[in-house]
């Protein structure tokens, strides 16, 4: 059995490597062998260092990285806070370490550090043609809002094959009781 990753929030120097593996876990050629690829839905990156620079910078918003032995970057996610809610979005594992727990590991993190804010709900939008994705999240208790959004007009994130939109979910949970 491998070391658990060490979570730890991310910093300006880690953006190549953030960018890297986000572009492998959902288009990269490694990504087409695993259930998380989006390759068949959108051609080009799935994010670039401008957009990794601005998450960064955007209030409330950051990275938590997971890195295994040898401070290989495996996995992350980006966490903002929105009023009541965190945004939780671009979870990605490296496709080599998928299957292991380690997505899950991440939710868990967003939702510690959700009641750490003491917000009540985590937020995600995930691409709506992404059946397999959202029924992941389901079992992990996120629940369909109803509610949609526009897949972004822009090609900064992809060029869509098809006509796409994203589906909102939230988890409400438990804020955490002064003592």
């Amino acid at each position: 059995m491998l070391p658990a990753p060490t979570l730890r929030p991310a910093t300006a120097a880690d953006v190549p490597a953030l960018a890297a593996l986000v572009n492998a876990a959902y288009r990269g050629e490694a990504s087409r062998q695993s259930w998380t690829t989006e390759a068949h839905l959108l051609d080009g990156p799935r994010i670039d260092e401008a957009a990794l620079h601005e998450l960064l910078g955007a209030p409330g918003g950051g990275f938590l990285l997971a890195v295994g032995p040898g401070g290989q970057l495996v996995g992350g996610v980006y966490l903002q806070a929105q009023g009541p809610r965190l945004y939780l979005g671009t979870l990605a594992v490296a496709p080599a370490a998928q299957a292991h727990g380690l997505g899950r590991r991440l939710l868990d993190a967003a939702e510690a550090q959700a009641r750490q804010q003491g917000c009540t709900h985590l937020k995600i939008t995930v691409v709506a043609a992404r059946t397999e994705l959202l029924a992941w999240y389901e079992r992990r208790g996120y629940v369909r809002t109803g509610a949609t959004e526009p897949f972004p007009d822009t090609t900064r994130f992809g060029r869509p094959r098809q006509p796409l939109a994203l589906v909102v979910l939230e988890k409400a949970v438990a804020t955490e009781k002064a003592t």
